[in-house]
């Protein structure tokens, strides 16, 4: 097989693996990014950079983990670095009370713009945890196990479990206490 034909192999290898995880993982692709990123501007280039970094990557991918532990590896430490590299440039992730007002809710009915409002509030607190804190926490949000979370995360799976209920008690009691975000 010659270099053309083996590069133009790999290359579609390439690009079937990102159109699998992308038809497979897409929407928590969405959820991750929104979870990361709260302007919609922004949270475009973050899907983007996200996009194209798991694109990237599978020129790599050997297999030795799940389809779905490789995305979200990938999914989380681009967008880890992006909030670090945010915060190095001290632009704020949050929304301010401005913004959140003048957003146009969805509905109007008043539990739905409760529940909203609950989950914005869990968001904003969310943002405040530290980025591997912050990943842990958006992978056990999209229903991971702590052995999957830890292989994302390279963390412990006992580790994991001791930082999530940590987080959770620690997020629960600042919702419930209405401490700022």
């Amino acid at each position: 097989m010659g270099q053309t034909e083996r590069v133009q192999g790999e290359g579609s290898r390439q690009d079937d693996l990102f159109q699998d995880a992308i038809a497979t993982y897409g929407e928590a692709l969405g959820r991750l990014v929104g979870a990361y990123e709260a302007d919609p501007d922004k949270r475009r280039d973050l899907s983007q950079e996200v996009q194209f970094a798991i694109w990237r990557s599978f020129d790599r991918f050997e297999a030795r983990c799940s389809l779905r532990t490789w995305v979200y590896r990938v999914a989380h430490n681009t967008a880890a670095a992006y909030i670090v590299r945010q915060r190095r440039t001290n632009i704020s992730n949050l929304s301010t009370l401005e913004e959140i007002e003048g957003s146009p809710d969805p509905t109007d009915h008043q539990r739905t713009a409760e529940k909203r409002m609950a989950i914005d509030r869990l968001v904003q607190l969310i943002h405040r945890l530290k980025p591997i804190d912050r990943q842990v926490m958006l992978l056990y949000l999209e229903d991971m196990d702590a052995e999957s979370i830890g292989e994302i995360t390279g963390l412990a799976a006992g580790n994991v479990r001791v930082l999530i209920h940590r987080a959770k008690s620690i997020l629960a009691r600042q919702f419930h206490e209405g401490r700022p975000a």
